[in-house]
């Protein structure tokens, strides 16, 4: 009895353990992001709009950024908005694919299509990765 009280131990231990490190590919995303990233979406989406006509004035010139960017701006404000309201209501349903990712194409490798997980931020600086930069003249 002496040796098989702490035996049961050992494996109790062990097993978690081993639980403890097992983590899915998903699960970086679950359903409070998901919610997080649609309020987000829906409050601040509207900075799609200064930051795309500085990203046009910026490769395109002016006229570009008050006429096309505006255009791009609010279509890309108004799909945040859509976005937002599917993450926020469908917050506690793995929807796409079988998880809580964003339903949206990724912002990593296209620079005029796809978008963050989360809307821009401007003006300042921030210590996250998923913002895209600032785009001021050099």
């Amino acid at each position: 009895m002496k040796v098989l009280l702490p035996a049961l131990g050992l494996i109790l231990v062990a097993s978690l353990v081993h639980a403890d490190i097992q983590q899915p590919p998903a699960s970086e995303w679950g359903p409070t992001r998901k919610l997080g990233r649609g309020l987000g979406n829906i409050a601040y989406g509207i900075t799609e709009l200064p930051d795309s006509m500085m990203s046009v004035n910026y490769f395109e010139g002016n006229n570009a950024a008050f006429s096309y960017g505006i255009v791009r701006g609010l279509g890309r404000m108004f799909a945040r908005l859509g976005y937002g309201l599917y993450d926020t209501l469908l917050f506690p349903v793995s929807s796409f694919k079988g998880t809580y990712a964003p339903p949206y194409k990724s912002n990593v490798q296209w620079i005029w299509s796809g978008y963050s997980e989360f809307p821009p931020e401007l003006l300042f600086e921030t210590r996250y990765p998923y913002v895209r930069e600032d785009q001021q003249d050099p």
